[in-house]
C-alpha cells in the first residue's frame, strides 16, 4: 500500500504497520534486526511524551494535552540506556518547537534524529 504524504514522502506498510516514509520503514527493519541480534530490546513504536497536561482555562474552555510522538524507543543493551529516535527528512518549525520542549521536559532523555 502506497500513498503520498503532505511532504512528498511515500507512505509504506510492513508487518501490518503503516510508516510515513521509506526511510522510517527502513529504520524499523534495521531496529528489528538489532533486536533479533540482542543489541537492543524493548523496541516500541510511536512512544508518547506529555509536554503539557490538558487543562480547563478560566473561561471554562478545555485544552488538550500537548504531546510529542517519537518514531521509536528501545533499550540499548551495550550502552545500558533507553533511546528515543525520530526519523526526519524535513524539520518544520512546529517540530523544532516540540523537540525543544521535549528536551527541556525530559532532560535525562537520550534523543537521536536519524
Amino acid at each position: 500500500m502506497r500513498s503520498m504524504s503532505k511532504y512528498g514522502n511515500k507512505k509504506v506498510s510492513v508487518d501490518g504497520i503503516l510508516f510515513d516514509s521509506i526511510k522510517e520503514r527502513d529504520r524499523y527493519m534495521e531496529l528489528k534486526l538489532l533486536q533479533r541480534a540482542g543489541e537492543i530490546s524493548k523496541l516500541a513504536l510511536q512512544p508518547e511524551f506529555i509536554l503539557q497536561i490538558g487543562f480547563t482555562d478560566g473561561m471554562g474552555n478545555k485544552h488538550r494535552p500537548i504531546k510529542y510522538i517519537a518514531d521509536f524507543q528501545y533499550y540499548d543493551e551495550k550502552k545500558n540506556r533507553f533511546v528515543v529516535e525520530d526519523v526526519k527528512g524535513y524539520s518544520t518549525p512546529y517540530y523544532k518547537m516540540k523537540k525543544k520542549l521535549l528536551l527541556y521536559s525530559y532532560q535525562d532523555l537520550y534523543f537521536v534524529e536519524i
